[in-house]
């Protein structure tokens, strides 16, 4: 049975249950609990050589079927369906620049890597992201994550402008039916994502000025 149908069927016997507790003792309605999980993946290690300089993680926007917490399944070519019970502890915006920030810290892209609202003078570049996909994939029976994102360094100094930009796209296998599964395998293509992010990074010809 495929990861989209247990939870369907969950999802079914959930309300069932509560219904017949309610039966039972009219003075308890026991009320379905919800799960929450982290996207924290693991770090890449030191890459091949630093770049001079400071690099600020900015904001990573992320596509509407995927922006809010709830675990995302795509069961159909044009069908999603979106998890109640099971979903992220934050938003996966944050969570996935946080996730970048601690990557490129790990693997000492930068002089520096800083998060949050920092003067444009204390900072040479500023990475952004767009997040394409984050999903189970549960159309057939082996089921995956698959974590898409797009990714863009600009100069901070005025003028700006990109000065250089890569997408990634990267799928992991959904071990189980269990919501940890699902949680691991996207923790593992994200960090998938972000270890090839910091090594194309490392060794890109950029310069802030």
């Amino acid at each position: 049975m495929t990861t989209a149908a247990l939870r369907r069927r969950a999802l079914v016997l959930l309300p069932l249950a509560a219904a017949l507790g309610a039966c039972s003792n009219p003075f308890s309605r026991p009320s379905p609990v919800k799960r929450t999980f982290l996207l924290e993946p693991a770090l890449p290690p030191p890459g091949p050589r630093t770049q001079p300089g400071v690099v600020r993680v900015g904001s990573v926007r992320v596509a509407a079927p995927y922006r809010d917490r709830g675990f995302v399944f795509r069961t159909g070519e044009l069908k999603v369906e979106s998890d109640f019970y099971h979903e992220f502890f934050a938003s996966p915006s944050s969570m996935v620049a946080e996730s970048a920030a601690r990557a490129l810290a790990s693997a000492r892209v930068f002089e520096r890597v800083v998060q949050g609202a920092v003067g444009a003078e204390a900072v040479d570049f500023v990475l952004e992201g767009f997040v394409v996909a984050l999903y189970a994939d549960a159309r057939s029976a082996a089921a995956e994550a698959e974590v898409a994102v797009d990714w863009f360094l600009s100069r901070a100094a005025y003028p700006g402008g990109v000065v250089w930009t890569r997408g990634y796209r990267e799928r992991a296998p959904i071990a189980g039916t269990a919501a940890e599964a699902v949680a691991g395998a996207m923790n593992e293509a994200l960090g998938r994502v972000l270890a090839a992010l910091a090594r194309d990074l490392a060794v890109a010809e950029v310069s802030p000025r």
